[in-house]
């Protein structure tokens, strides 16, 4: 598809979405519109795009920088002025094929787009709108056809005689054109209509007024003509996208016994016999592996997990776990933090930016950051390393097998040599060497008779 591309149009408002955003950028399941229908074009092979944008365009453009190609519609006039804006982008591809889609259709596929090309090229046609049969038509432009089956019009909701609209079949909004034919039939469209806009759909009727081949390519996924205007139409879809990856994921070996509260991004990948369980929000570039327990309530983002791991209560963001790993209740992994197999955290521990080595046991109230910890260490309960100065982060070292005693603080830089042992309640400022116990804690005094004297306490009333 060297010479094909694609125009996106993103420039509308959407006010009834009571946004500061443009429409196209309402997220759903944790991804902006606008980058489901850009992943659409390009997964069908369609990669040179331009983004139309208006409303918010600076959002817009900030957020689509170095992705694909914008021009700003400056006064939104309709679909047809919207597509002039991309006139010098269409011209550096006259002599292929541009697709026209909508940036607040979600639910256009790759495998509609393929196949609508096909059949475009295939019956020489400059241009062929994507439709598709539909339960309830109300409000969508019609697509007429003679008695032929050719199809010969659009025909919008407000102008459709009782007939036309008991027509199923719709327009989408999504067409293929013959680039050169396209900017010769873009000069044409008048705005000579009660909102004085430019529609793109009147050249269906420059174009065959020219004697020019039209057609119609009836989508197989129907869902490919919704779009959302509201906050509740946005939440529908994302139910619809939301039951259709469960479902496929457990007829992939993936058990989701309640899917209450379970949201899984489309793309998250997760092996057989792993069992998902209700409040589990696992969101892009997830990948989890076989035999594994997720959930209740655990919040995954850009994360890796291994076989046979079990993910109670955790949230993690951009972090690699092992096999065998058993986190929770009550686990926060940061970024940059690597878990290999058989480690242990347990209820309330912190990992950031740190690698823990294998079996590994962090069992409570514990803070390990910017830390590289060996294989088979203990800690204890309320340990932390104190890895930030005020000015700058520094790195504790931990050796195999060493034993961290509850509440020491360890005083970054320093390292803890394999086997070694802290006291409870130390505050660790230097190197321990292998095999070596460290104390770093105040003898203890009692002072008699101290309350007695100084009555500390607040008299109790009688």
């Amino acid at each position: 598809m060297e010479n094909n591309c694609a125009v996106i149009l993103a420039g509308g408002e959407g006010t009834r979405m009571h946004s500061q955003k443009p429409k196209v950028m309402a997220e759903l399941l944790f991804r902006p519109m606008i980058d489901r229908v850009i992943d659409a074009a390009r997964e069908a092979g369609v990669h040179d795009l331009c983004v139309v944008t208006g409303y918010r365009a600076d959002l817009l453009e900030a957020h689509l920088a170095g992705k694909t190609e914008t021009v700003r519609q400056e006064q939104r006039l309709g679909t047809g002025h919207a597509v002039m804006q991309a006139t010098d982008f269409i011209t550096r591809h006259k002599y292929g094929n541009v697709l026209i889609l909508n940036g607040d259709a979600p639910f256009i596929d790759s495998k509609t787009i393929r196949d609508a090309l096909l059949y475009h090229t295939s019956n020489s046609f400059v241009q062929t709108v994507i439709s598709a049969k539909v339960d309830n038509p109300f409000g969508y432009g019609r697509i007429v056809r003679d008695k032929n089956g050719d199809f010969t019009a659009i025909t919008e909701e407000a102008s459709a005689t009782d007939e036309v609209k008991r027509i199923s079949e719709i327009n989408s909004g999504a067409m293929w054109f013959n680039a050169a034919a396209l900017l010769d039939l873009l000069p044409r469209i008048t705005n000579d209509n009660s909102k004085g806009e430019y529609y793109l759909t009147d050249t269906v009727q420059l174009a065959r007024d020219a004697g020019l081949r039209v057609g119609a390519f009836t989508a197989d996924n129907a869902d490919a003509v919704l779009g959302a205007n509201t906050r509740v139409q946005l939440m529908e879809l994302g139910e619809m996208l939301r039951k259709k990856i469960l479902i496929r994921l457990m007829e992939s070996g993936v058990s989701i016994p309640c899917t209450d509260g379970v949201l899984i991004d489309d793309k998250a990948e997760i092996g057989p016999d792993t069992v998902i369980l209700p409040g589990t929000i696992i969101k892009e570039g997830c990948r989890i592996g076989a035999g594994c327990t997720v959930g209740p309530n655990t919040v995954l983002y850009k994360t890796a997990v291994g076989d046979d791991c079990v993910l109670n209560s955790v949230q993690a963001e951009e972090a690699v776990v092992g096999n065998g790993v058993n986190l929770g209740p009550f686990v926060h992994l940061r970024p940059n933090t690597v878990l290999h197999d058989g480690v242990h955290c347990g209820n309330f521990v912190e990992v950031k930016n740190s690698v823990v080595g294998e079996k590994t046991a962090i069992s409570h109230l514990t803070y390990v950051g910017d830390s590289d910890v060996g294989s088979g260490v203990n800690f204890g309960c309320g340990v932390v390393t104190v890895n930030f100065n005020g000015k700058t982060k520094n790195r504790c070292v931990i050796g195999n097998d060493a034993f961290i005693g509850c509440n020491t603080n360890l005083i970054a830089p320093v390292e803890i040599a394999e086997r070694a042992y802290t006291a409870a309640g130390s505050t660790i400022t230097d190197n321990v060497p292998a095999d070596a116990l460290a104390i770093a804690r105040q003898k203890q005094v009692n002072k008699e008779n101290w309350v007695i004297r100084r009555k500390p306490y607040r008299e109790k009333k009688k």
